[in-house]
């Protein structure tokens, strides 16, 4: 597995920013690749994405949700990863989103793109990409307030 880790400052209250995070159906406005991702239960996401010209779909599972600090989840089938997000409040209009994935590239391009650090580079962009997104609507295009445990062992 390969990991990256990544984050940026944005200048909204940490609620804005978690709310917008929870969004998953607008993440194609600031996700490179991501063409899709489809609610099909509160825990359960549909995404379709291109990578290095190749067109991938695959189910997601939301493993922890608590408001206002963390999302994660891990891939249920097909293209293996997982990852969380973790929100921090630095002052009441600033908010650090970190993001930290794990997965398994695929094939030789992904091989390569990851030996080059092209996944380093797209979390950083699609994080800078949602600061301007957050930043420049100031609000949440919606929220999901909702909790889900993280699974005992």
């Amino acid at each position: 597995m390969s990991g990256v880790m990544e984050h940026v400052d944005v200048s909204v209250p940490i609620r804005t920013a978690y709310d917008q995070w929870t969004q998953f159906e607008e993440f194609p406005h600031f996700m490179e690749g991501v063409q899709e991702v489809r609610h099909l239960s509160s825990t359960m996401t549909h995404w379709t994405v291109e990578i290095a010209g190749v067109r991938r779909e695959f189910d997601a599972e939301i493993t922890e949700q608590l408001p206002d600090e963390r999302v994660a989840w891990r891939s249920t089938g097909g293209t293996q990863h997982a990852g969380v997000v973790t929100f921090h409040r630095l002052d009441e209009h600033t908010s650090r989103v970190t993001l930290q994935l794990e997965f398994e590239p695929h094939g030789a391009v992904e091989q390569v793109g990851d030996t080059l650090g092209v996944v380093d580079r797209r979390a950083k962009g699609d994080l800078e990409r949602f600061k301007q997104f957050i930043e420049g609507r100031d609000q949440a295009t919606g929220a999901w307030r909702g909790k889900v445990d993280r699974p005992q062992p």
